[in-house]
């Protein structure tokens, strides 16, 4: 049976949300600027890298929304679904297009040598591979070319797979697709699973957590204290260090799941912030709603596409390492690529919907069933 409604987003909420979305997308960025040696060895040191911290807030953000939406938007498997593939593949098609395409050209047309080449070698086998999210199955650890951020994707997508399952099947069947599901996924996938399904929790839940504003807004800045307190100390290396060594799976790498008992900590802090957020009534949002609506339109984009432009940029040009300019080109660059995107991939949204939605409505007849 399915959970009775949690009720509609408060505005100042669903506000607060585009702007937690917009800043993770932003410091996942920052992270990746001391990743690829743009910024100089003192500002890695001084700068704390919350890059892993704002995937993990993504995680969390993502399953609060897929429930609600699960619940007041898309109502049926069939809605799910055309939803769900059609806002992946909007963004994933053009920029897995671009990555693979620009790669190969850098490599094979202007000689400058590419890390990891061997897939521009295959493409018509791990274009494929990418767009079935396979990159973290079992003990693969696979990414496309300059799209370090893909990992989370290869997680993302199952957990809308695992969701759908439970949400829109009863009984035995229910049971029987998820088993199947988490078979083919493999156990890095089950690790993280718990994160993303906080979200969740914290949307079915949310109607119970209620207490004042005041009490609200001092534990919503508790969790950001705490959380800035997390960066400065960084105890993710130890943490990681340890999940290595209860890691029950000899031959199966850890991969992106190796930060997993650091994951859960930042998930309870996430957890925190948000539900703490809903409650303090902040609004001042209200106020900058389309700014903040503006940025957060752009966050997938701007996510997936920022180590294409880092990458092109550093085949193709010397970087003067923690040079302000360079960092504001750079920077200008990355935010030219996701505008220029975002209406390419909003149509090409809207026509994946029109595709999906009759390709479902075709196989569902032909297998005499309704939509």
């Amino acid at each position: 049976m399915t959970p009775a409604r949690a009720g509609a987003l408060d505005a100042r909420f669903s506000l607060y949300l585009d702007l937690a979305r917009a800043c993770a997308a932003l410091a996942v960025v920052v992270a990746h600027f001391g990743y690829f040696r743009i910024f100089d060895d003192a500002q890695i040191a001084r700068i704390p890298d919350f890059g892993r911290e704002a995937v993990i807030a993504f995680f969390v953000l993502s399953g609060f929304v897929i429930a609600y939406s699960a619940e007041h938007k898309n109502l049926t498997a069939h809605s799910y679904v055309v939803a769900r593939a059609a806002r992946l593949y909007s963004v994933v098609l053009p920029v897995l297009a671009l990555a693979f395409i620009l790669a190969t050209v850098v490599q094979d047309v202007l000689h400058v040598p590419i890390g990891d080449s061997y897939e521009l070698r295959r493409p018509w086998l791990y274009v494929p591979f990418h767009l079935a999210f396979l990159g973290d199955v079992w003990s693969l650890v696979e990414r496309p070319p300059w799209l370090i951020p893909y990992w989370s994707l290869d997680y993302e997508a199952w957990y809308y797979v695992l969701f759908g399952v439970f949400h829109f099947t009863q009984g035995r069947r229910r049971w029987l697709a998820a088993g199947a599901v988490l078979a083919v996924v493999g156990p890095r996938l089950w690790l993280l699973l718990p994160v993303w399904l906080s979200g969740v929790a914290l949307y079915r839940l949310q109607g119970r957590l209620a207490f004042g504003a005041t009490l609200a807004r001092a534990g919503w800045a508790l969790s950001v204290v705490l959380i800035g307190l997390w960066g400065w100390f960084d105890p993710e290396p130890y943490l990681r260090d340890v999940a290595n060594g209860l890691w029950p799976f000899a031959g199966i790498r850890m991969g992106s799941a190796d930060r997993v008992l650091a994951d859960y900590a930042v998930m309870l802090l996430v957890l925190l912030n948000f539900a703490c957020a809903r409650q303090a009534r902040f609004d001042a949002l209200l106020r900058l709603a389309r700014p903040i609506r503006f940025v957060a339109g752009h966050t997938f984009t701007l996510y997936l596409s920022h180590g294409i432009v880092i990458g092109l940029w550093q085949s193709l040009l010397p970087i003067e390492r923690g040079a302000a300019h360079e960092m504001l080109a750079i920077g200008t660059a990355i935010a030219v690529v996701a505008l220029a995107l975002n209406p390419l991939t909003e149509a090409l949204q809207r026509g994946l919907r029109r595709v999906f939605d009759a390709a479902l409505a075709l196989g569902a007849r032909g297998m005499g069933l309704r939509t």
